[in-house]
This record gives structure tokens, C-alpha cells and sequence, in this order.
């Protein structure tokens, strides 16, 4: 077990023992309370991770809820004992409550202050990483499951100041916390500001407005996206009658190749509800630029078609939503082996796809499967699009799927009743912006320069937010060694107040 303190304590403090300054889940009369009497009712959400903030405004009639949830009073310091909920710091003091007592998840411990023990400072001291670190070490129970018990809340140290000293560290905490949290919070706005920032550069790019000089400037050189969809119509019945040429001289195998079908026109009515972009450029289908081979735009397999006991240890890799959106394709991976690769090939992914969330709120999120990665197969919730490079830069319309203009039309095509998805079908709906190469390589190029800023101003805020994440456990570290105030020779010190406590409770 790691050593409950680190610095020797002042001399008026005591280190002692959580149960004999509080009373670890405390009962309550149920007796004297009628059926009828509206009470508080606090479940696990509300109570906010890391702020100590709870809401307490859901009540229920005593009656409801007098069997199997944990009971509270004003002053009480709730601490979630279930994983993750107590990592996360989902710790509070109970405020005034309607009907004077409250009820709550089962999942809560709850810590009665003795007179002479500050609420604040309880809840300052197990709230803080350190407490929850090695609490975190300490629970029992299954994976999933596990949870810090009673025994060990009720024999767990803590440094004790002597009473008024307490309050002068809850006081100098709470002024040092106000600055801090002002910080943080103009922090926070900023990173809110950025990321709105971002989506209108987005807007700005794929509306035509952050390349509307260069057209100007190129205006002799532009082919318009109608040539350039004429280019690829040719080339894609060029490749047909090459590979019809092939198969049928017997030097291809395989079922008989396709010819190239004829995609609609996006109706004159659906163009109406879409921005407004340059001339010559066109709103196109995902089909007229993706890959000319079969299953260029796929799913993962259905659920009965890959399940958890095909996965291996080694093999080829499959493709999760979490790979997706953390933008990782290389840890935490899982995998199947070579035959039954082979039954899921249409499902499969190849270095440089863009691979795309089928579900989320709104899905849709976007990622290329980086270059040099092996082939791999995708699970159920995603989604690939293999784009034919040649007339459309992948990198950019990574950026195009990821912008509010495309979320948009995947939030309006996701359907489901237990889980909203996209389908195949319905992904190849959507309209995307379409224009020449050269715009396509210049407009990708100013993106990245200006997303560059971004990223490094993202990463400059999201340090100094990790620095005052620091800074407050820096400061309760101070704190609960008698190093953030002076001590007062006039105080009263802590062996006297346990010794008033044990004798009260005791007698």
C-alpha cells in the first residue's frame, strides 16, 4: 500500500482514521417519515464529474424511494464508489434538500462529518487525484464492476487540522479555485470558439470562398467539373471494355465485369437546399468518383457474419468506430485470420480508403486508413469510400466529410429504431462538392496551412488546461500538508478535537 503521506504534518494535526471524524453510510428513520412526504432524489448523473457541482432539483415521494436507494441529509459528502464514476471524480456536498432528506443511486457512499469536522474540507480531501488514485488501487469486484467498499472508505487516513484551521484552508482553497476556475473557463471558451472556427473555414473552403482569387487569377486554365465528369464517364467505359476485352479472352477470372452504370441527376429541387458554390463546380453523387473496382463504397459485415469468436491474436486487422475517431489504426487492434478474410473481401480496406462512423450524433466521422497499413476488414458500424485519386484528393474530402455541410446530410439519412445508422444506399445519396484537380490540390493546401494554425492553438490550450488541471492538485496537495495557510499557536489542535469526538460518540 502506498504511504498515506508524503511530508511530516504539523504538529496541532493528527493523522487518523475516515471513521472516526465521519460516519460511513449512515442510516436514517424511516419510520417517522410519511409515504407522502417529497423528498430530493440525486441518481449518478447528477452529479457532475470533477466539480463537485449535484442537482438536486428531481424529487420523488418518500414512499418510492424508501427501498433500495442510499439515503442522504444537508452536509453529507457523497462519493461515487463504482468505476468509472469514482475516477472520474463524481464527488459532492449534499446542499439544502426538499423534505430536509435525500435519495440517490445505490452506487453512492456517503460520509457524515462529526461536529468540528468541515464538510469542505472532507470533500476537498476525497475528491482529490491523490485520494482517488489510490482508491482506484483498492477496489474489489469484477472487471466493469469493481468498486471501492466500506471497509476500506472506514480504515483509510487522512491529515487532520485542528477546526478553525480547517475552515482557513477551505477558504484559501475556494479563493485560489475561483481564479483558477476563471481561467479554465476562458480556456474552455476558447477551444469552443476554435472548433467553431474550424467548421467555417470549412464552410468558407467548400463554398468556394477560400480559392475565389486563385480562380480569378486561373480563370484561362479552369476545366469545369462537367469536362471533368465527362473525363471520368470515358475513362470508366475505357477500363469496362478493357476489362470485358480481358475476361472474355480468358486472361481475367471472376464473374463477367459490369458495365458502368448511368448515375442520376441530382434533382432540381434537392440543389435548392444546398449552398451556393462557384460556376463550375457541380454538386456530384459519391458513386461519380469513387474507385472504379467492385465494393469501393462498403460496410462492415453484418453482426451473424463476424462475431467475437472469430477474432485472433495476430492476423489481419479489423477496423472499430473507436479506431475511426481516435485516429488510430495501430493499438488495441484485434484480428481474424486469413480464411476468414476471405469470406469477408468485400468488406475489406485498403491503405489510403477513407473510412467513415455509420452511427453517432450525427455520424459520419472521417478518417484515412493511413498509407502503408495492411489490408484489413471492417466491423459493423463503418463505412469505406474509395475514391479514384486521380480525380478526386482524398485529403480534401476527408476534410469535406468531416465539415458541418456533410454532417448535415448524414444526420438526415441516419435511420434506425434501437440504433440510427447509415446504410450503403443512403450514404451514396449525399451531395458532395465537385471541381477541377487543380483547385481541388490548391484549396487542400490553404485548408492545411490554416487547420495547421488551428491545431497548434488547440494544442497550446488544451497544455495550459492540463497545467491548471495540476495546479488545483497542486494546491489541495498543499493543503491537506499544512503548507497552504499558517497554523495558529491559539488553535485548538486535532488531538483534542478527536478526543471531543470519540467521547461523544462513544458514551
Amino acid at each position: 500500500m502506498m504511504a498515506e503521506h508524503s511530508t511530516e504534518l504539523p504538529d496541532s494535526w493528527r493523522s487518523t482514521e475516515l471513521s472516526e471524524i465521519a460516519v460511513i453510510n449512515p442510516t436514517i428513520d424511516k419510520a417517522s417519515i410519511p409515504n407522502t412526504l417529497e423528498v430530493s432524489f440525486v441518481p449518478m448523473p447528477a452529479v457532475e464529474a470533477g466539480t463537485g457541482v449535484i442537482n438536486v432539483s428531481q424529487t420523488r415521494l418518500f414512499g418510492e424511494v424508501k427501498k433500495g436507494y442510499t439515503p442522504f441529509q444537508e452536509g453529507d459528502v457523497l462519493f461515487a464508489k463504482i468505476t468509472p464514476c469514482m475516477e472520474n471524480g463524481k464527488m459532492a456536498v449534499v446542499p439544502q434538500l426538499k423534505g430536509g432528506v435525500g435519495f440517490g443511486s445505490t452506487e453512492f457512499h456517503v460520509l457524515r462529518p462529526h461536529p468540528g469536522i468541515s464538510k469542505n474540507y472532507l470533500y476537498y480531501y476525497v475528491s482529490s487525484e491523490s485520494f482517488r488514485r489510490e482508491a482506484e488501487h483498492n477496489m474489489s469486484g469484477a472487471v466493469g464492476q469493481r468498486r471501492v467498499t466500506t471497509p476500506y472508505l472506514t480504515t483509510r487516513k487522512l491529515p487532520l487540522p485542528p477546526e478553525q484551521e480547517q475552515k482557513r484552508i477551505v477558504a484559501k482553497i475556494e479563493e485560489l479555485f475561483f481564479e483558477l476556475d476563471r481561467g479554465i473557463e476562458s480556456l474552455k471558451t476558447a477551444q469552443a470558439q476554435l472548433k467553431v472556427y474550424r467548421q467555417v473555414l470549412l464552410k468558407h473552403a467548400f463554398e468556394g470562398k477560400l480559392t475565389a482569387q486563385w480562380r480569378v487569377d486561373n480563370a484561362d486554365k479552369l476545366e469545369t467539373a462537367d469536362d471533368l465528369l465527362k473525363r471520368i464517364k470515358q475513362e470508366r467505359t475505357q477500363r469496362y471494355q478493357q476489362q470485358l476485352a480481358e475476361w472474355e479472352n480468358g486472361g481475367a477470372q471472376g464473374s463477367k465485369p459490369k458495365a458502368p452504370k448511368d448515375l442520376s441527376a441530382i434533382a432540381a429541387d434537392e440543389l435548392t437546399e444546398l449552398p451556393k458554390i462557384p460556376t463550375g463546380w457541380k454538386w456530384i453523387r459519391p458513386e461519380e468518383i469513387c474507385a472504379q473496382e467492385p465494393y469501393a463504397i462498403g460496410i462492415g459485415p453484418f453482426g451473424s457474419n463476424l462475431k467475437v469468436s472469430d477474432y485472433r491474436e495476430s492476423g489481419v486487422p479489423l477496423i472499430f468506430v473507436k479506431n475511426i475517431t481516435r485516429s488510430d489504426f495501430a493499438s488495441d487492434l484485434k484480428f481474424i485470420d486469413d480464411s476468414k478474410y476471405a469470406e469477408l473481401t468485400p468488406h475489406s480496406v485498403k491503405a489510403l480508403d477513407l473510412l467513415i462512423t455509420k452511427m453517432g450524433d450525427p455520424p459520419g466521422d472521417c478518417e484515412i486508413y493511413p498509407e502503408g497499413s495492411p489490408n484489413a476488414v471492417l466491423t459493423a458500424d463503418c463505412l469505406k469510400f474509395r475514391l479514384w485519386n486521380e480525380f478526386a484528393n482524398r485529403k480534401l474530402y476527408k476534410f469535406c466529410i468531416n465539415s458541418n455541410l456533410i454532417k448535415r446530410q448524414l444526420g438526415l439519412i441516419t435511420k434506425g429504431v434501437a440504433q440510427k445508422k447509415i446504410s450503403v444506399e443512403r450514404f451514396k445519396t449525399i451531395c458532395l462538392p465537385f471541381f477541377c484537380v487543380e483547385e481541388q490540390n490548391v484549396l487542400l493546401q490553404e485548408l492545411e496551412a490554416k487547420l495547421s494554425e488551428c491545431d497548434q492553438l488547440e494544442q497550446a490550450l488544451t497544455s495550459t488546461l492540463q497545467q491548471a488541471a495540476a495546479l488545483r492538485q497542486s494546491i489541495l496537495k498543499k493543503a491537506f500538508a499544512g503548507q497552504l495557510v499558517p497554523q495558529d499557536p491559539n488553535d485548538e489542535p486535532a488531538s483534542a478535537l478527536l478526543a471531543r469526538i470519540k467521547a461523544e460518540y462513544s458514551a
